[in-house]
């Protein structure tokens, strides 16, 4: 028995996949996976099957063509075809976490292209869907450009691409703002923005702070449940920065700030592991909330901070002297213009 890919165009109408189904039956062939794409030509099933060694190319597409089937394309295919679809997207976009300049050969793995070439050009809007060259951004810049001679690429397959190129925008960014801080004191600290797996390192982080730094972070509500410390770390609008020391199995977050979106606004918000106060920590991570304020596109950012804090008040004065500042018995609140222009929400 041997495995062979199939894809073949159908009228999308009900009763015709069964008919291209019966019709492979017939032959001896057994279906193993089948996924449909619909286009504007009708619906283009993509089949993966076994058939008996003796059956050629040209049975199987004349057993399709009986089967009302057309455009029929085949090719031998080998055990990797066993795995689906969602799967090996699956394992493509986990490469890219561990190897980000992987793109273009993830993507040629992804729609099983014979070559992958890129061109400093921009990729134009869903270019090349229905023949066989491709084109997809870089978020480098420039654009990937992937061909194989059969079959012609689908909707499906380029939406997969695009899917993929916004798995790896978001590695790359990550990646790009990823700082180096040099404190006053010579200590050095990474930063970096925050994912769903830091949940459990933040949650280590409000273990190690004292009663003191919680209520002024949190204003006298205690530590978060770890579902909306969930929500603070990969926020609907705005992000979080974790300052962190070590690498690997030894990193270790040592503070957390958060930059969280309300309306052409966003609230900042600070927690300092306490051995790590007072030494510039919070310092540079204000002036990073601020930078990422300015570059999403907020008015100004906002913070939250009790009238006994006075560490934090004199951070704010000295970081921002003119910042307007309200007192509402023991709560300051300071605002802080920014030069993005207000964020589209």
């Amino acid at each position: 028995m041997s495995l062979w890919r199939i894809r073949a165009t159908v009228d999308d109408r009900p009763g015709y996949l069964s008919v291209l189904t019966a019709g492979l039956a017939l032959s001896g062939v057994n279906i193993l996976a089948v996924q449909v794409h619909t286009t504007e030509a009708g619906a283009v099933d993509d089949f993966l099957v076994v058939a008996p060694d003796t059956i050629t190319a040209d049975e199987l597409i004349a057993a399709v063509e009986k089967g009302r089937g057309r455009d029929c394309w085949v090719a031998r295919t080998e055990v990797r075809g066993l795995v689906d679809q969602p799967t090996w997207a699956l394992a493509q976009a986990a490469r890219l976490v561990r190897e980000p300049d992987a793109l273009g050969a993830a993507l040629g793995e992804l729609l099983g292209t014979e070559t992958v070439t890129w061109q400093p050009a921009p990729a134009p809007p869903r270019s090349g869907v229905g023949t066989g060259a491709l084109a997809v951004a870089d978020p480098s810049g420039g654009s990937f450009v992937l061909r194989r001679s059969a079959p012609t690429f689908t909707p499906a397959e380029y939406a997969r691409a695009q899917a993929l190129v916004e798995v790896a925008a978001t590695v790359t960014r990550q990646e790009t703002e990823r700082v180096t801080l040099l404190l006053p004191d010579g200590a050095e600290v990474e930063v970096r923005q925050a994912v769903a797996a830091d949940l459990p390192a933040v949650l280590e982080l409000h273990a190690s702070c004292s009663a003191q730094s919680l209520r002024r972070r949190y204003h006298g509500s205690g530590t978060p449940a770890p579902g909306r410390l969930g929500r603070l770390i990969d926020p609907g609008y705005g992000l979080t920065l974790l300052a962190v020391t070590g690498a690997g199995r030894d990193e270790r977050v040592v503070a957390m700030a958060n930059l969280i979106g309300e309306g052409e606004q966003a609230e900042g918000a600070l927690l300092v592991q306490d051995d790590w106060q007072r030494r510039g920590l919070a310092t540079g991570l204000l002036r990073r909330l601020g930078r990422h304020g300015e570059r999403i596109g907020y008015a100004a950012l906002v913070l939250h901070t009790g009238a006994e804090n006075t560490p934090m008040l004199r951070t704010l004065r000295r970081l921002h002297p003119a910042a307007p500042l309200e007192r509402d018995a023991a709560m300051v609140t300071v605002t802080v213009p920014l030069a993005g222009t207000p964020a589209q929400l």
